[in-house]
């Protein structure tokens, strides 16, 4: 079941989007499997509907899901790359927490550099 925490600093097409992929990943959803329309699944979260759609073109480039048009989203097999998934994930978490702090995402880099030794 999906779920938005609207406490949370995470924007919603995010948070789906982090609990989708780890249903992809875990296999608690099947290649093949297509997923539920933008606009149902928007109303049964209480959300906009570019909202979701936001979330499943995010899926789409990752290479998670794919858009079939009228015939929905398809669940694809878990892409090979997750590193580069998980270091995106990560990347952002940092500048949210460093945005919770008050730093600019450029202070945030400055921030990278300067622990990384880099000029």
């Amino acid at each position: 079941m999906l779920r938005l925490d609207p406490a949370s600093a995470a924007p919603p097409y995010e948070q789906l989007r982090e609990q989708l992929v780890e249903q992809i990943r875990s296999g608690a959803l099947k290649p093949g499997a297509t997923l539920l329309p933008v606009r149902r699944l928007a109303g049964d979260l209480g959300v906009a509907p570019n909202t979701v759609a936001r979330t499943y073109r995010e899926l789409e480039h990752a290479g998670y899901v794919k858009g079939q048009g009228r015939r929905g989203t398809v669940v694809l097999p878990p892409p090979e790359d997750q590193g580069d998934d998980d270091a995106a994930r990560l990347t952002r978490d940092y500048l949210r927490a460093m945005e919770s702090l008050g730093y600019t995402p450029e202070k945030a880099l400055s921030c990278l550099k300067q622990a990384a030794g880099l000029p």
